[in-house]
């Protein structure tokens, strides 16, 4: 018995002393920049035994920013299958009245739609009715926490059932006389008021654009500056529904179908039968959001999965449901945890390092190390581009950026033939976004060469 007792208690020392040393090689990083230990949560765990490494504030709840989307992406493609498609469907009753079934695609386009139309045969009288069955996804639009009033970001579009044209509409600015206000147009037609405050120069090309009472006027754009050459901007599209019928009258024109109803939003009857579908493979959506790191295609994603988990409208709340099945059968605990969008834009998202970790570890037992970690952008791919290159195909992760948030978390394979699942996020305000991505570039290259 004292023997026994003996070996127990020197395993516990012997790991003791390792985690003390894991311990202190984050202290030693640390002291080469001004980031306090106290902003860091790291987690270390050997891929095919989940044995702990490194486990340095682990427990702390912090933000995760985009490398959330591991954990939204990996379990919608559970629910969702490998082989599922994005649908936007077109179907016929024997009325002769016709449904678009919307999928929310987010690679939809509006020469998708003059497809999908081109299938209505009216023998050449106007068409009757021609209903919009939106019901796949809920009409909440961006997810809670996010910056309601940030309507020009690009990275953060609306997104719903209506996707199409990823949800971005071009605004044109192009030069006219000198010291006159320049032109400016969209590059399709969507209703923008502009107030026009530019002035066309020969060599000055300074053109902002602002978005003024957005909660008044979403439409009203402002557009300042010099103008010396022609310059474009993708922004937002404010209303997505408007939008998506304005692109449908455009495809049932070139088409030559004449439609004098409204398109009233109405399910699609059971006994109505598809006659033409545009279809897109969700394997866009892994590279679009593990590697671009695509919030709105993340968004979508997610509520699409949980739409299919309760077979009903997809919702925030029904993803959440979706997702925590999804941790419940893998005997994943995440009662320490809380998520309030698919992307991780919101910063009222709470995980911790010990978490992500665990969840790494199961998603490569599931579907396989490989198959898993290639997903993510390795040095010189994707939110990766300039980082890490001399560790390309060496390591495999996802970043996360916030305002004073800074995360990586994903795979690496060492020198020593190791494989590890890791999360790294600093939280501080104070230190810089190139100091904090140093930080996690030096952790990371530490692992490589001594784990």
């Amino acid at each position: 018995m004292k023997k026994t007792l003996l070996a127990i208690l020197s395993l516990f020392l012997f790991a003791q002393i390792a985690a003390a040393k894991s311990e202190d090689i984050i202290y030693d990083l640390i002291k080469k920049t001004e980031i306090p230990k106290g902003s860091i949560s790291a987690s270390i765990k050997n891929v095919k035994t989940g044995e702990i490494l490194i486990n340095h504030n682990a427990d702390i709840q912090i933000s995760p920013a985009s490398t959330q989307k591991i954990l939204t992406y990996f379990s919608s493609l559970d629910t969702l299958g490998k082989d599922y498609k994005f649908s936007t469907g077109l179907y016929k009753t024997k009325c002769n009245d016709y449904y678009i079934v919307l999928g929310a695609d987010p690679y939809l386009t509006g020469s998708d739609l003059k497809t999908l139309l081109s299938k209505i045969n009216t023998n050449g009288e106007v068409l009757k009715h021609l209903y919009i069955d939106d019901t796949v996804i809920d009409s909440i639009n961006w997810g809670e926490g996010w910056q309601w009033d940030d309507s020009l970001n690009v990275l953060m579009p609306k997104f719903g059932a209506y996707n199409i044209d990823k949800n971005l509409y071009e605004i044109i600015v192009k030069p006219a006389a000198i010291n006159t206000p320049a032109n400016i147009f969209t590059e399709v037609f969507y209703p923008t008021t502009f107030i026009n405050k530019t002035l066309s120069s020969l060599s000055e090309n300074n053109v902002k654009l602002l978005k003024e009472e957005n909660d008044i006027s979403p439409d009203a754009l402002t557009v300042s500056g010099n103008v010396s050459k022609t310059t474009k901007f993708k922004i937002p599209v404010p209303y997505l529904r408007r939008y998506f019928i304005l692109r449908l009258e455009e495809a049932l024109s070139a088409n030559k179908i004449s439609y004098n109803c409204k398109f009233e939003r109405v399910k699609v009857p059971a006994n109505a039968e598809l006659i033409a579908e545009i279809t897109h493979p969700i394997s866009e959506a892994s590279t679009d959001i593990l590697k671009s790191s695509n919030n709105m295609t993340a968004e979508t994603v997610f509520k699409l999965a949980g739409g299919k988990y309760v077979k009903n409208t997809g919702s925030q709340t029904s993803a959440m449901s979706m997702f925590n099945n999804y941790c419940y059968k893998n005997k994943i605990n995440c009662s320490n945890i809380r998520l309030t969008d698919g992307s991780g834009v919101s910063k009222n998202n709470l995980i911790t390092a010990d978490f992500m970790t665990d969840f790494l570890v199961k998603i490569a037992k599931n579907n396989g190390y490989d198959e898993v970690k290639t997903q993510l952008p390795t040095g010189g791919e994707g939110t990766l581009t300039n980082r890490m290159l001399l560790l390309k195909d060496k390591f495999f992760a996802k970043t996360g950026t916030l305002s004073n948030i800074s995360g990586i978390t994903g795979y690496i394979d060492t020198k020593n033939g190791n494989s590890y699942a890791f999360a790294f996020y600093i939280t501080d305000g104070k230190s810089s976004e190139i100091a904090k991505k140093i930080l996690e570039d030096s952790f990371i290259t530490y692992l490589y060469k001594n784990k």
